[in-house]
C-alpha cells in the first residue's frame, strides 16, 4: 500500500524552481505499490489497446494542451491500454501522444506487458499538476506535457507528444546535485536492481529500441532514465 501522506506534503523551493532535494523516505526505497485505476479496465484477459485521434474534447480538456502549444489536437491521438502493475494485476491506463508515434508505443507497451514489467500508474498530465508545488514522489508514466525542458525555455519533445517518462520515481533525472524526483536519490544507485527499474539490455530499452527511440539513460551531460523520445532529445 501506498504511504498515506504520498503527493500530500510539498517541498519548498529552490531558486530555479525545483523542490529542495530530500533523502529517500524508507517506505519509498524499494517502492513497489500500484495506484487505482483511473479509466474503466479495458475488455479481455491479456494485453488490449484502444486509440482514438483525434482525442476527445473531454480528454483533451484534462490535458496541458493549451493554444501555443507545438502540435495540433489533430495531430494528437488518445491511447488506452493495460499494463501489469506492482500487484502483479492487470491495469488499465493512457497516454497521450503524436499520432505518428501511436502505433509504435502500442506495440512498446505490448512487449512490456509480455514481459510483465511492473508500473505504477499510467495517465495523462493535467494543467494543475504543472504549477503545483513540488512534492518530490510522483511516479506518473505518461506522454504529452505540453512544457519547456527542464531549466530551459525551448519546448520539450513531450510538449510533441514524441516522449514517454516511464516509472520516474524508479528512473530518475539526475544532473549534478539535482534529482527529479527530488525525493527519488535512492535510485540513483543502478547497480542495485529493483522492480521498475529500467537497465540496460533490460525489456524497457529493447522495446523502444525496436521503434528507434533514444533512452536518456544513455546521455553524457546528464541522465534521464525515465525518458524515451523519437528524436534523441
Amino acid at each position: 500500500m501506498p504511504p498515506s501522506w504520498l503527493g500530500t506534503r510539498p517541498l519548498a523551493r529552490t531558486a530555479d524552481g525545483f523542490g529542495v532535494q530530500q533523502p529517500t523516505p524508507p517506505a519509498l526505497r524499494n517502492r513497489r505499490f500500484t495506484l487505482p485505476d483511473t479509466l474503466d479496465p479495458l475488455p479481455g484477459r491479456g494485453f488490449a489497446a484502444q486509440v482514438t485521434s483525434p482525442p476527445p474534447t473531454s480528454v483533451v480538456a484534462r490535458s496541458t494542451w493549451a493554444p501555443g502549444c507545438p502540435v495540433s489536437v489533430a495531430d494528437l491521438a488518445w491511447i488506452r491500454l493495460t499494463f501489469w502493475g506492482f500487484d502483479d494485476r492487470r491495469h488499465t491506463g493512457e497516454l497521450l501522444v503524436n499520432t505518428k508515434s501511436a502505433d509504435d508505443l502500442v506495440t512498446v507497451f505490448r512487449a512490456l506487458y509480455a514481459a510483465r514489467f511492473p508500473i505504477e500508474e499510467m495517465r495523462i498530465t493535467t494543467k494543475a499538476e504543472q504549477t503545483a508545488a513540488p512534492t518530490g514522489d510522483g511516479n506518473d508514466t505518461g506522454a504529452f506535457d505540453c512544457r519547456p525542458v527542464r531549466g530551459e525555455t525551448v519546448f520539450s519533445q513531450h510538449a510533441y507528444g514524441r516522449a514517454v517518462d516511464l516509472n520516474p520515481f524508479q528512473n530518475p533525472y539526475v544532473k549534478g546535485d539535482l534529482v527529479l524526483p527530488e525525493l527519488a536519490g535512492a535510485y540513483t544507485d543502478r547497480n542495485r536492481e529493483r522492480p521498475g527499474m529500467i537497465l540496460p539490455g533490460g525489456p524497457v530499452v529493447r522495446a523502444f529500441d525496436r521503434i528507434g527511440w533514444t533512452w536518456g539513460g544513455t546521455w553524457n551531460s546528464l541522465k534521464d532514465f525515465q525518458h524515451f523520445s523519437a528524436n534523441g532529445r
